[in-house]
């Protein structure tokens, strides 16, 4: 059976978009107080600048050196490059090719993925921010809680159906021997 395509998908293709998305965000933004300074390219140093300096991030500038350390944060940082990003690859591929394989390795990430981003607008929220910082902070997180929280829900459901067809099945196999 071929692969239904991600258009009639409308969610799948919701989370392959975000997905795929994330990958260079993670690169030039997420992981660039990760790399040593000097691999990272000017305008990508540029750009995070520019995003510093319009946001005031607290947690980009924690991470960045620029505001006192957030260790827990920092941990996040790292719980996404070790974990989170390998799965933007993986779902992505298992969006594309309608794997309900897949499907328990997005619900794990997305738990995970909507819990952390929950601490950061936490965070966010409860740091003192002129009103259009904390809106484009809030524009810039809070897709990446509620898709996230959508996408567990979303899998939470899929999952519990495999499982409760497969648990039905051989209760169905037996009557049919009968």
């Amino acid at each position: 059976m071929s692969p239904r395509p991600l258009t009639a998908r409308p969610l799948d293709l919701v989370y392959f978009v975000f997905f795929v998305t994330h990958i260079p965000a993670s690169l030039c933004i997420d992981f660039q107080p990760l790399y040593p300074p000097a691999l990272v390219p000017g305008f990508i140093k540029d750009f995070a600048a520019f995003y510093l300096k319009t946001s005031n991030d607290p947690l980009i500038k924690a991470a960045f050196g620029l505001a006192e350390p957030l260790v827990w944060f920092q941990s996040f940082l790292f719980l996404e490059l070790a974990f989170q990003f390998p799965v933007f690859f993986i779902a992505a591929r298992g969006l594309w090719n309608d794997s309900r394989k897949i499907y328990v390795l997005i619900l794990v990430y997305a738990a995970s993925t909507a819990t952390t981003v929950w601490a950061c607008l936490a965070t966010v929220v409860a740091t003192p921010l002129a009103s259009n910082e904390l809106a484009m902070l809030l524009a810039s997180y809070v897709p990446f809680f509620l898709i996230p929280l959508v996408m567990t829900i979303d899998m939470a459901f899929r999952v519990q159906g495999i499982v409760s067809d497969a648990l039905a099945a051989p209760a169905q196999n037996s009557e049919k021997q009968k």
